[in-house]
């Protein structure tokens, strides 16, 4: 008799795992009374990323700011959140995808270049990760938390002008279906520069490769999906920098927001599809408008 594993299965044996090491901590209660609020923060910030495609640092790098952390900190401790999130919404949008390409629905047309896009992105953008990682000078314009925010806020705004127009260039419904030859060498080179804006804000490659996509008219729920998968795989390869050289990240907060943040993850794609692309986009758009100029030091 075979065993069956479900995503139900997954999420449960995910629920009770978290719920062991929360208990096995010290002072479990005093935990959750002083960061058990970072649960929202999590869901907020993984439902955000993983159904516009932008990472989730867009919201946990302001509220860190706001907290006073340093900036390795707030970047270190928005990765090991992400790694939660993101992979939750990872595997829910390949799931999806493998439903579509059983089903061999029409939209199918429009994904069956899911995983071409993925190999021609993943190895640039932790490659461009890595770079900027491991070269000191990479980091010597963002040493200081004025400079981080000032990065952030700059392009947060430019990200959300870039959305806004997307936005009105895909409305027409006629989405592109076919990678070109230039595809096969913007993709590559668009993931290498976002994965070293990834590793100065925690945010940068999903984004990236979102918007051109979608401005090469490819499917918008495709391109979400894409950047999810991308920002996750991204981050992982990130998070190990974190781990072993900068140790920066602050676990207590990682607990509870990532808990938030796989849920986040997990029901995002849900809003997706119950929402129009379009106004998905727009509002979203707004949103990193308004937390682009709020991180800006006025």
């Amino acid at each position: 008799m075979s065993l069956k594993i479900s995503a139900k299965h997954i999420r449960i044996f995910l629920f009770f795992f978290w719920l062991n090491i929360l208990f096995w901590q010290t002072q479990t209660l005093s935990l959750i009374q002083e960061f058990g609020s970072f649960i929202f923060l999590g869901f907020l910030g993984a439902i955000f990323a993983n159904a516009t495609g932008a990472g989730g640092g867009i919201v946990f790098v302001p509220f860190f700011n706001q907290l006073e952390f340093s900036v390795v900190t707030s970047v270190a401790t928005s990765f090991a959140i992400q790694c939660c999130g993101m992979t939750a919404g990872a595997v829910t949008w390949w799931m999806f995808y493998k439903q579509q390409k059983a089903k061999r629905e029409l939209e199918f047309s429009q994904w069956q270049h899911l995983v071409r896009i993925l190999v021609l992105t993943v190895p640039p953008s932790i490659l461009g990760l890595w770079m900027v990682q491991t070269n000191p000078q990479f980091f010597a314009h963002f040493s200081d938390p004025t400079s981080l925010h000032t990065g952030f806020g700059v392009f947060s705004i430019m990200l959300a002008i870039a959305i806004f127009f997307t936005v009105f260039l895909s409305d027409n419904g006629n989405f592109n279906t076919k990678l070109c030859v230039y595809d096969y060498i913007a993709l590559p080179a668009v993931a290498l520069v976002g994965g070293g804006v990834t590793a100065w804000l925690s945010i940068g490659v999903g984004e990236l490769v979102a918007v051109y996509l979608i401005i090469r008219r490819f499917n918008v729920t495709l391109a979400i999906a894409a950047a999810v998968i991308l920002s996750a795989m991204t981050v992982w390869g990130g998070v190990i920098f974190h781990l072993v050289i900068s140790k920066a990240i602050y676990w207590p907060v990682v607990l509870f927001a990532g808990a938030g943040a796989i849920a986040g993850g997990i029901l995002a794609k849900q809003l997706v599809l119950y929402f129009s692309a379009k106004n998905l986009k727009l509002f979203f758009a707004g949103w990193i408008l308004i937390l682009g100029f709020t991180s800006l030091p006025f």
